[in-house]
């Protein structure tokens, strides 16, 4: 599976994932930021303290004399705090680095005017240099080592035990991070929505244009990216209507205008003394006003236009079945919302073409409780599979549909197809498997 398989298929989604992962890599990211600071702030803070009573060790130290410093430091032993006297300090060069130790020497050198002071952290059992062993209290850890350089010139060492910084992970910090994480989640979660949901409303528009063309207007509210949106997408709306009807006008009036000559013609073609030509003049005159009139009905788009009401739908297939000469199965009464002529017209060209080009025509209507389904079948040649759409577009004929007693107009089927798609459905053709040709007309349910 690739890694674009894997991203959520919705803006709504996907958006929300940027968002949520955004949020847990910077929250990551500002709680290792806290947490080293945190760190270094405890122990420096543990430095400091330590500092202090350094400070105060000194000034003890330098007003007792040598020979009683040793027992007077080591009666100050408490809670792993030990301190020493010694010609040398315990305290190494490179022990220097931690945050505690460089806390206590920025301090002591502060308070006690700038003397030679060393400071590290150690790890272990402090032992080296003090003199005694450990103090009361004494646990093995990590611990700070001072050294301070008394006036006479030996060494005030001390050993601190330096707190253990506890771990931020625990659960009273845990739980309300978690909760804020999930609000905050929640919260854009909801924004989110609503900014994703004039994407909806726009996909509903445009759905409803393709099968309505006089639907009312989107409202132009919202922020000013969706105003400027559905202004533009009403404004198309009202360019498109106004195209389609000027062209239904202008194809009425040439309507109008042709039926006026082929009235005279047909005048014309009474006088004519030879029947068969007369006949065959008449014929030609009245496929010619057959062709205006299903041009003029195509172009006008009625079924687009109608509107739609409660009908029986079995009942109205039974009876075109039964004008047409085909045979019904299905049930004896269905009764959905639709524009009753569109519809009566989508199926009667079915049943007609069925009739005409395979000799027989047989109609079923099914009801699946999603949609309505009226299949067309007939026993004919069908037709090539490449051609199932074109046979759609309008004035297409088939070559062998090309006589006087088939051909027709080549509309029977895209206004079909245009009344079907008008109700939200469509029109399919598939050739059978034991011959003929079978087109499926879907209704959805409203």
């Amino acid at each position: 599976m690739t890694p674009r398989r894997l991203l959520p298929d919705s803006v709504l989604a996907r958006t929300a994932l940027v968002l949520v992962a955004a949020m847990v890599v910077s929250l990551g990211a500002a709680l290792a930021m806290f947490a080293s600071t945190r760190s270094e702030a405890l122990q420096a803070l543990g430095g400091r303290n330590a500092a202090e009573r350094v400070a105060a060790l000194v000034q003890l130290a330098e007003q007792t004399p040598p020979d009683s410093r040793r027992p007077t430091l080591r009666s100050m032993d408490q809670q792993g705090f030990r301190a020493g006297w010694g010609p040398d300090p315990v305290v190494d060069a490179d022990e220097t680095g931690h945050p505690a130790a460089m806390a206590a020497v920025r301090h002591l050198r502060s308070a006690l005017d700038g003397r030679e002071v060393l400071a590290g952290v150690g790890r272990g059992g402090p032992g080296m240099g003090l003199g005694h062993g450990p103090g009361p209290g004494h646990t093995m850890g990590p611990f700070l080592k001072v050294s301070v350089r008394l006036a006479d010139g030996s060494w005030l060492n001390v050993v601190a035990p330096l707190v253990r910084v506890d771990s931020l992970w625990r659960a009273r910090f845990v739980v309300p991070l978690l909760a804020a994480l999930a609000a905050v989640t929640l919260a854009a979660l909801w924004a989110v929505r609503r900014a994703t949901r004039p994407f909806a409303t726009f996909a509903a528009a445009a759905e409803r244009l393709g099968v309505e063309i006089t639907a009312p207007p989107l409202p132009e509210s919202g922020p000013r990216e969706v105003r400027r949106a559905a202004h533009a997408f009403n404004v198309m709306q009202g360019r498109i209507r106004r195209f389609v009807d000027d062209r239904t006008q202008m194809l009425a009036a040439i309507s109008h205008d042709l039926r006026t000559p082929i009235t005279r013609m047909r005048l014309r073609a009474e006088f004519v003394e030879d029947e068969g030509e007369r006949a065959k003049m008449l014929a030609d005159l009245e496929e010619m006003e057959r062709m205006i009139a299903a041009t003029l009905a195509f172009a006008r788009d009625e079924a687009a236009r109608e509107e739609r009401r409660p009908l029986d739908l079995a009942a109205l297939v039974q009876g075109l079945a039964d004008d047409l000469g085909a045979a019904y199965s299905g049930p004896d009464s269905l009764v959905v919302e639709a524009r009753p002529l569109a519809l009566k017209r989508a199926i009667a060209n079915l049943l007609d073409n069925a009739r005409k080009y395979g000799g027989t025509a047989r109609v079923t209507v099914a009801d699946d409780g999603r949609h309505w389904t009226v299949t067309v079948e007939d026993d004919g040649p069908g037709i090539p599979e490449a051609e199932f759409e074109r046979v759609f577009a309008p004035f297409v004929r088939l070559e062998a549909s090309r006589n006087r007693d088939t051909g027709g107009s080549g509309l029977g089927l895209a206004i079909a197809r245009a009344a079907a798609r008008a109700h939200g459905g469509d029109i399919t053709l598939a050739n059978r498997p034991e011959g003929g040709l079978r087109a499926i007309l879907v209704l959805p349910r409203a």
